[in-house]
């Protein structure tokens, strides 16, 4: 008998992969300008200073860092995090699990709470990588629409009744793949209606210090009076993605949960790397750090934005404050997905937007990131892609 016979599980009945992996296959090349993935820059990677830190806390310690560790976290890791999440989150009493990126916070949300045949409510459109991970738990995704402002408060109350979702997914600030922020008077309701009808929203926050323009606004689980809001974390976006350290914040009950569930996926969350980031936070290097690479994709986001000004007649896009991703939709009857191939042979790559939708459809829009590229690069590319785009009008 063949490896051919062989059974696999029913959840991955469907799963194809991340669209997002397999378009890195299309582009490597050398000279490739990709619009595709969410890197951040490489000029904002603190290389020295990941090199230094790695030095100093394993010349103070490193016995006890290359030893086992708890799943809990490094304890004086800990520490600092729980100081750091109540000031991004605004909340106190926050049980803190550090993870393997936040890529790992939402697979053991999902391994603690879903069911086969759960709801999950989330944002349409939304990040496609967590989709697979609800999908892959075998949960029933169930779209909720939005506006210029985030969610419909409406609408997901509406979900909420009939559905009776077991959780929402929902990236309030810098949205992946819009860039749009959830308004600062939809986000109360949403905790409030999450007590209301039982609901765990899962509050995926990776871009917040990731702002250019505007006001910092309160997270959803500031308004979280019983528990129902579990605020995931990362320092993928501001450090490094490579070092995979991310964090849950969230009620006590939940977070012993995903701790049992961690402990059979990957023991702990390395030691070496939440020492790192621990010196980061204890000697306040991001206070210094995050301004600086702002500015440097302030810069990015506005070339961009300036670029598509000039897109066919009828193109619509937005403009946000921050993040890493402009989200672009096209005159009707242009399939993004059909002329990516075109873009991808004049080395240029984007992300077409239909793999962010639940339930697919909306071939005529993309995504596009600023952040991994230059700016001569951006204007480049962007030209690239214009013409590609006014030629599958005519």
């Amino acid at each position: 008998m063949t490896l051919d016979h062989v059974s696999f599980a029913d959840r991955f009945d469907g799963i194809s992969g991340s669209a997002i992996r397999e378009i890195f296959k299309m582009i490597a090349k050398p000279d490739m300008i990709s619009f595709a993935g969410g890197n951040p820059s490489p000029s904002a990677l603190p290389d020295a200073l990941v090199d230094q830190f790695a030095h100093d806390v394993l010349s103070a310690n490193g016995k006890q860092i290359l030893q086992y560790g708890a799943t809990e976290g490094y304890p004086p890791f800990l520490e600092s995090l729980k100081a750091y999440a109540e000031e991004k989150t605004g909340a106190r009493n926050l049980s803190i699990l550090p993870v393997t990126g936040s890529t790992q916070a939402m697979d053991l949300l999902c391994k603690a709470l879903i069911n086969p045949g759960d709801v999950i409510l989330v944002e349409d459109p939304t990040f496609l990588g967590n989709m697979q991970c609800m999908h892959l738990y075998q949960a029933q995704l169930v779209p909720v629409p939005s506006d210029e402002n985030g969610l419909l408060l409406d609408a997901l109350e509406d979900a909420m009744k009939t559905y009776h979702p077991k959780m929402l997914y929902i990236i309030p600030n810098f949205q992946n793949p819009t860039g749009k922020t959830l308004a600062l008077e939809r986000r109360k309701p949403v905790a409030m209606l999450a007590a209301q009808y039982g609901v765990v929203v899962a509050e995926d926050d990776p871009y917040r210090d990731l702002r250019y323009t505007g006001v910092p606004l309160p997270s959803i689980k500031s308004f979280d009076e019983e528990g129902w809001v579990v605020f995931l974390g990362s320092f993928s976006k501001v450090i490094s993605p490579g070092m995979r350290v991310g964090f849950l914040a969230g009620d006590s009950s939940i977070i012993r949960k995903c701790t049992l569930g961690k402990q059979s996926t990957d023991l702990h969350t390395a030691n070496l790397t939440q020492a790192i980031v621990d010196k980061f936070l204890r000697e306040h290097i991001l206070d210094q750090h995050i301004p600086e690479i702002c500015k440097g994709y302030g810069a990015q986001l506005n070339a961009m934005l300036s670029d598509l000004v000039t897109f066919p007649e009828g193109t619509v896009y937005t403009r946000p404050e921050g993040g890493l991703f402009i989200w672009i939709e096209l005159p009707e009857g242009i399939d993004t997905k059909e002329l990516l191939p075109l873009a991808v042979e004049r080395h240029v790559a984007y992300v077409p937007g239909t793999h962010f939708y639940a339930r697919g459809g909306h071939h005529n829009t993309l995504r596009l990131n600023f952040s991994n590229s230059s700016i001569p690069q951006i204007h480049q590319g962007m030209d690239i892609l214009r013409e590609v785009f006014r030629n599958a009008i005519h």
